[in-house]
């Protein structure tokens, strides 16, 4: 599955043909201990997650579990009884995406690594203080100060990537990370009892990696939005974000559906979408085309499957709107954890 912000750099990375896509995910190995809060809320140790939704239609049942990024760094999932289900599970559905096919290879990509230093710069040796405005910049410089010290390098970053740094640096020093938990597990479970997993997507081809680079290090971005849509979440967001990763280790779904803020990330995704670039390479529509795939791929499943297994960002389940929301309007009886 693709995570937060983590997704967003992917998604660039991909767009301007340089690299391939990767799960963002990794597999804890912190120690077996007690579980115990560092800092003010983060819970550390053995934690058993949360509950699964049921979603069903006469006999036939797709067990789903919702994630959360980011984690706390030391968090080890205790997962026998999602293990189980998976082990019993005739198939498996992760979120839809977006595959960019850019007809490089690795090795050419890797070519174009130093061209990447010029794609996360400012146009025209632009610094950041003339790319937003002086209410967000004095902002940004106290932020800066408390979570990034004196690095002068991001001041000649565009406002997209000079977010990302800080954000990156904000979650590590809260004793968060955009760390996976639950792909790696469900792959492995996957391969071992040959279950066939659906990974639905639609393909965007980049003709040219070439002029598609030189066109994204040119480009007009408002990625202000984006950049302020950041300071938001570290200004007065930090300490929810730290709540809902808690209460995902710990299952306390009422927090959970409780405890919601304006997540970054669709700011950050809707610069990029909304500019001419992402236009002119047929990025359009991306959350209802994502919606749509990720709906018909799950009906398929149900009515071939007596039993299933899912995993969508928690939002999707508890949304009044969200994926599970959308499958009881198609007449499914869904029941929560």
């Amino acid at each position: 599955m693709r995570t937060g912000s983590a997704c967003l750099i992917s998604f660039l990375l991909f767009f301007v043909g340089l690299l391939h896509a990767a799960e963002n995910e990794a597999i804890a190995t912190p120690p077996r201990n007690e579980a115990t809060t560092l800092e003010t809320l983060v819970v550390t140790g053995v934690m058993p997650g949360p509950g699964l939704w049921k979603v069903h239609h006469e006999d036939h049942t797709m067990w789903i579990l919702g994630y959360v990024q980011p984690v706390a760094k030391r968090l080890q999932w205790e997962s026998a009884k999602v293990e189980a289900v998976v082990r019993e599970s005739q198939a498996i559905l992760y979120p839809a995406y977006m595959k960019i096919d850019t007809g490089m290879g690795m090795m050419r990509s890797l070519l174009f690594l130093p061209r990447l230093i010029g794609a996360r710069k400012n146009p025209d040796g632009r610094k950041l203080v003339n790319q937003v405005s002086a209410e967000d910049y004095a902002r940004w410089l106290v932020l800066k100060k408390k979570f990034l010290g004196r690095d002068r390098g991001v001041e000649k970053q565009r406002p997209l990537f000079a977010a990302e740094a800080l954000y990156q640096e904000a979650l590590d020093d809260s004793g968060l990370e955009l760390r996976g938990l639950i792909s790696p597990l469900v792959d492995k479970l996957a391969k071992k009892h040959k279950i066939p997993v659906e990974r639905p997507h639609f393909e965007v081809v980049i003709e040219d990696p070439k002029a598609a680079l030189a066109e994204f290090r040119k480009a007009e971005i408002n990625d202000a939005a984006c950049f302020r849509k950041t300071l938001d979440n570290l200004e007065s967001d930090l300490e929810t974000i730290r709540q809902r990763a808690n209460a995902w280790a710990t299952g306390d779904m009422i927090t959970l559906r409780q405890v919601t803020y304006e997540n970054r990330s669709s700011a950050c995704f809707s610069a990029f979408l909304e500019s001419d670039i992402a236009k002119h390479q047929g990025i359009t529509d991306l959350k209802p085309r994502l919606e749509k795939l990720w709906l018909d791929a799950a009906e398929k499943i149900l009515a071939e499957h007596e039993r299933s297994f899912a995993v969508l960002p928690m939002e999707q389940l508890v949304s009044e709107d969200g994926y599970l929301a959308k499958l009881k309007a198609r007449g499914y009886e869904v029941e929560e954890p």
